[in-house]
């Protein structure tokens, strides 16, 4: 069972909306620092080779970036801006993973440029990567086992994904790739995503490492790092339980211990991707009810959307839900909790079991602080909501603010539209 608990009271955060008008997200310094620090203890049996990656997509914040980048955490990019954001979090060079599909020939110049890892996603991308800065130094490629390794329903079956080389890939492009000048090389798998399996994560290890020394043989050429991607899932739902770390960090050093040191290949650091895990459960979005709907269901009418939270939507996914000063009220009806859009997805819980909820209300939804306002969107001309950042003395910090109609139509030149008009009435 895990613990669904808001870190404020209810008085306190009604101090704060009165400053700040919901919906907003939230998320805990402490909560994060406290949770980094205890995953690198976990991975500690790894050795010094090991490196977390957050992955900016989860959370891509400069604020939240530079707290976890002074708890030894590097940075997991897939675009351009996404390198422009750990570089302003003060990530830099290797300590950025820039792994991306179907990538511009821009961003692989960006990545080159700011000394990133470039992880290849296809075999035609080395060609690419060649003409936009040439082949580096240190050069990494995805792996897509196919039916090798079961996926899951979020990232769907590798034999079906559009990730990765296939394993005669990897031969060919390894060899391009050190003909071409690279003489340190990683490799990179990625083929779930929010899985709660910890033997998922050793046997995904144990995979790599069999690779590593069958590439090493074919070719004859030394890897410096896997990387195992993300992927680590997190109880969204309070009947579930976190993974065990420590015994995912046990598995990987008994695999390497049985795989990697007899055929020589020690030391091979041993890299991970995440983002969920280490933000998603400390960050909160925060609503507050503005309309009570009794039809042919009982509807609990938010002022957040999809546009702040859209996992629900998108996935069907659980999202646990606190009414703020009604934690310990039993669940006296069952409701569907929606917001304003004009799609009847846009619902951040059906036939919820909550206290008897009232117009003025604030709610909070756990477990936004990994791909929640990173997915927003302005679809229904909806702005994106502000961030804050409860600090570790308890001060609470904007470091996004909110969007306004001037953002929305900065993009859009009505100058033109008023010409456009006149054209349009003078037969142009």
């Amino acid at each position: 069972m895990t613990e669904k608990r808001f870190p404020l009271s209810k008085a306190r955060l009604e101090a704060i909306c009165a400053e700040h008008p919901t919906p907003f997200h939230l998320y805990d310094e402490a909560a994060i620092r406290e949770n980094a620090r205890g995953l690198k203890k976990a991975f500690a049996v790894l050795g010094d080779g090991f490196k977390e990656f957050f992955a900016v997509k989860a959370l891509p914040n400069p604020f939240i970036l530079k707290i976890l980048a002074a708890e030894g955490f590097g940075a997991d990019a897939s675009s351009l801006p996404e390198i422009a954001l750990a570089l302003k979090a003060g990530i830099g060079g290797e300590d950025i993973m820039f792994s991306s599909n179907d990538t511009p020939q821009a961003e692989f110049a960006a990545a080159l440029r700011a000394g990133a890892i470039v992880n290849l996603d296809d075999i035609s991308h080395i060609e690419s990567l060649a003409a936009a800065g040439g082949i580096p130094e240190l050069v990494c490629c995805r792996y897509n086992p196919g039916a090798l390794k079961q996926g899951n329903a979020i990232i769907g079956k590798p034999e079906e994904a559009k990730y990765g080389f296939t394993r005669g890939q990897l031969l060919e492009g390894y060899r391009g790739l050190e003909a071409g000048g690279a003489k340190r090389f990683g490799l990179h798998t990625m083929v779930a995503s929010n899985e709660l399996d910890p033997e998922y994560f050793i046997e995904t290890g144990r995979l790599l490492f069999e690779l590593v020394a069958e590439l090493s043989e074919k070719i004859g050429i030394r890897f410096e790092f896997v990387n195992l991607g993300g992927g680590i899932g997190i109880p969204y739902r309070p009947e579930q339980t976190a993974v065990p770390l420590a015994r995912v960090a046990a598995g990987l050093k008994s695999a390497y211990d049985e795989i990697i040191v007899p055929a020589g290949l020690s030391p091979l650091k041993t890299y991970i991707e995440c983002g969920r895990v280490v933000t998603g459960p400390y960050g909160y979005l925060v609503s507050r009810v503005i309309h009570m709907k009794d039809t042919y269901r009982k509807y609990v009418g938010l002022d957040a959307s999809m546009a702040n939270l859209m996992r629900p939507a998108l996935y069907g996914a659980y999202h646990h839900i606190t009414v703020l000063g009604k934690e310990e009220a039993e669940p006296m009806e069952t409701y569907d909790v929606t917001g304003s859009l004009c799609e009847n997805n846009d619902k951040f819980a059906i036939g919820r079991r909550l206290p008897a909820v009232e117009v003025g209300d604030l709610v909070a939804i756990h477990d936004s602080g990994a791909h929640g306002h990173a997915m927003g969107f302005n679809y229904n001309g909806k702005l994106r909501s502000a961030e804050f950042l409860l600090r570790e003395d308890g001060s609470v910090v904007e470091i996004r603010r909110a969007e306004t109609m001037d953002d929305y139509f900065s993009t859009l030149d009505f100058a033109r539209l008023d010409s456009f008009e006149a054209g349009e009435r003078h037969g142009r």
